[in-house]
């Protein structure tokens, strides 16, 4: 705290998307509507698992933690774009960008655990089944992810208070739609390497390590489910873990396109355009991959609809 007082920054603008006043307020409510919808669909897939006791599973529980995530990804970055749309100015604290900033990159680091977790109870269920409610109990699913969250916010606060020593001269201008790291970075009038190395060091072990066991899992799922004489067998088997592969891929590459590169970029722009994929589109995704992937949601949800008609 003592640093950040020498600071001549107390507040930030945020740039946004620089376009015309009528495209300004078109873009205003295409994201309104893809905010309320994502809220919307996590809400309905967490209401839709508690409601059906079918889907009292640990998969289930995990994909609602999940869904509770995505739920704070647009939170924390989409009403403050949408308040960039209609201001001139769209101004942030100093300290209300470092809370934004802390938020975004644990909630990162959490979905980064929360994904191999989820690979880690795939595995489980396919290659030693008689085990499986052992292992991926109540308790100790829970447990993973607690841990999962626990971990994520401590390896973001020790990111972002590195981040928090730097001094910020000026310019105090981001160009940006939320406070992210890089132009954050940007920024700074005092050495950054400190905190980028932490950031690095962090950042590939919290992006590693899991991807790690998610690819180890998938290698020994696979092996198992080639092992299955029955054709049906496999495609079902596959179908399972179809929809979460398709999350890990696209979190993954986008993730990896931002954020495995120097930090202080001069590509703003382009990272602008990616971030909205991965902060905004990918959270209206997810839900929608694990429905349209997941027989046993798709079924629960038709029965959930049906008895909320009826009444």
């Amino acid at each position: 705290m003592k640093q950040s007082q020498v600071n001549n920054v107390t507040e930030f603008i945020l740039i946004g998307f620089s376009t015309s006043s009528n495209l300004q307020f078109l873009l205003f409510f295409i994201f309104l509507i893809i905010y309320l919808l994502t809220v919307m669909e996590n809400l309905v897939i967490i209401v839709t698992i508690k409601l059906n006791i079918t889907l009292h599973k640990p998969m289930y529980f995990l994909l609602c933690s999940l869904s509770s995530l995505e739920i704070c990804y647009v939170t924390v970055t989409v009403p403050i774009l949408l308040n960039g749309f209609l201001t001139e100015k769209n101004k942030i604290a100093f300290i209300s960008c470092m809370a934004q900033l802390y938020i975004f990159i644990s909630l990162a680091c959490i979905e980064c655990l929360l994904l191999a977790v989820m690979a880690f109870d795939r595995y489980v269920a396919i290659c030693i089944p008689l085990h499986y409610t052992v292992i991926m109990s109540d308790a100790h699913c829970l447990l993973m992810v607690v841990g999962s969250w626990a971990l994520g916010f401590s390896i973001a606060m020790l990111k972002v208070i590195c981040i928090f020593q730097l001094t910020f001269c000026g310019p105090n201008t981001i160009n940006h739609f939320f406070c992210d790291l890089s132009p954050i970075l940007n920024l700074a009038c005092t050495d950054t390497s400190l905190a980028e190395l932490v950031d690095f060091i962090f950042g590939m072990i919290v992006t590693l390590v899991p991807l790690s066991v998610i690819i180890f899992t998938y290698i020994s799922i696979i092996k198992t489910v080639i092992r299955i004489p029955n054709t049906q067998g496999q495609g079902k088997t596959f179908s399972t873990c179809a929809s979460h592969l398709t999350v890990v891929a696209i979190f993954y590459f986008t993730t990896f396109f931002i954020y495995a590169r120097p930090k202080k970029i001069s590509s703003v722009d382009r990272n602008k355009y990616v971030s909205i994929f991965y902060s905004v589109l990918t959270p209206l995704l997810n839900p929608i991959i694990y429905c349209l992937r997941n027989a046993e949601v798709k079924e629960a949800l038709k029965k959930t609809l049906r008895l909320h008609c009826k009444h």
